[in-house]
């Protein structure tokens, strides 16, 4: 029978992973709420909004990269994590949650509609 695992400490392994990308660590807040019913973590993070692009990182790499270790450690403890981020101006990412879709849904390209009676290319087969 397995023993059960201690909540991880959420709060320092957030300050371990993001106050190295941050201009000044001491505006970093970290707010965690644990559910033992619900098997829960609810964490929430604010910084200053000047450092929004180092967390994020390139293509929001940084970001990832942090929840993801953090939903590692949640899953060893045997729970399931929310991370919510604020501190900026903008609300385009920040309220994003780890539950929630990670990419950005960007609609198809359009096809182009032909004018007129513009014939279409033809593909001619090539003899040798």
């Amino acid at each position: 029978m397995k023993s059960p695992i201690a909540s991880p400490d959420y709060v320092g392994l957030v300050q371990f992973l993001v106050q190295p990308f941050l201009e000044s660590p001491e505006s970093l807040s970290v707010d965690c709420e644990i559910s033992p019913t619900l098997k829960r973590a609810w964490i929430r993070i604010a910084f200053e909004a000047t450092d929004k692009g180092k967390v994020f990182g390139r293509g929001g790499r940084n970001i990832q990269a942090i929840r993801t270790v953090i939903a590692a450690a949640a899953e060893l403890a045997g729970q399931s994590v929310h991370l919510d981020i604020y501190g900026s101006n903008s609300q385009s990412r920040e309220g994003m949650s780890f539950d929630e879709e990670q990419e950005e849904r960007i609609p198809p390209p359009k096809s182009r509609e032909r004018s007129g009676n513009v014939p279409m290319p033809v593909a001619k087969p090539r003899f040798r």
